[in-house]
């Protein structure tokens, strides 16, 4: 104990804080440590406390390092595909397709002396409905509406000219050519532009194509819009429409070749 005169002078039970000392106690009971002014500065915990603490700073700090290395990833990965240096990543559900054609076979080979001197463009709208009599169409119909596109060629074949179809003139100034009789070409479809519109099919037709349909269900619809095309193409005047093509080609062909009067004639088809 201090003297009891000296009441200033520290006492040997209670010295003085050294500066680095514990100064405090935590309400956890982990001592507050003071560097001998007013501030304090807080110290490491010890004991579990401290470890859980060092732990979950390692974690985050780790958690941020990784974060920022997978976006750092994903830019130069990014970048490299703008630039075209690697390839675009594909997505693994996309639909594919495989094309598994065989290799065409040529089966024959004609030489054609044809001069194909017009072409007519046609349009037609086919409705085809087959159906059972004395059966409901909900059971049994099959109606398809088809629009085809198609073109027919008009041209002259040159290797039906007979013999003496072609008459010069003593003096060579004129020349007449007898020609048959321009032809019509097989209707061809343009299957860009032709399509199905509707199609409307019964119940017993739609389980029909369900266990095993056909497929040739549509080679009827194809075969009768190039019929309608064909037939069409009789009555549009592309048979005059080529014999006058012809007529003009040959007149300035042979009038290029010194000949003053070309006649061309045709005979009946």
């Amino acid at each position: 104990m201090a003297a009891s005169g000296d009441v200033s002078q520290p006492t040997s039970e209670f010295p003085e804080y050294v500066k680095g000392q514990a100064s405090a106690v935590d309400p956890d009971g982990q001592p507050r440590w003071t560097n001998g002014d007013d501030s304090h500065e807080e110290r490491p915990r010890g004991g579990l406390a401290g470890l859980a603490g060092l732990a979950g700073r390692g974690a985050r700090g780790g958690l941020l390092w990784l974060v920022g290395a997978i976006g750092l990833v994903i830019v130069l990965v990014l970048g490299a595909q703008a630039a075209g240096v690697w390839p675009n990543w594909r997505n693994p559900f996309a639909q594919q397709q495989a094309d598994r054609t065989q290799p065409p076979l040529l089966q024959s080979i004609q030489d054609l002396s044809r001069y194909v001197a017009a072409e007519g463009n046609f349009q037609v709208v086919v409705d085809l409905q087959q159906d059972r009599k004395y059966v409901p169409e909900f059971l049994i119909n099959q109606r398809t509406l088809f629009i085809g596109a198609g073109s027919v060629e008009a041209y002259v074949d040159f290797t039906r000219i007979s013999e003496g179809a072609i008459v010069e003139s003593a003096d060579g100034k004129s020349v007449e050519i007898k020609l048959p009789a321009p032809q019509l070409g097989k209707a061809n479809l343009d299957l860009e532009k032709s399509y199905v519109f509707a199609e409307q099919r019964g119940l017993l037709n739609r389980l029909g194509e369900v266990f095993g349909g056909d497929p040739n269900r549509q080679q009827q619809v194809y075969q009768l819009a190039q019929e309608r095309i064909t037939a069409a193409a009789r009555d549009s005047g592309l048979s005059a429409r080529a014999e006058e093509n012809t007529r003009k080609m040959l007149v300035g062909l042979l009038r290029s070749l010194g000949y003053q009067t070309v006649t061309v004639t045709y005979k009946a088809a």
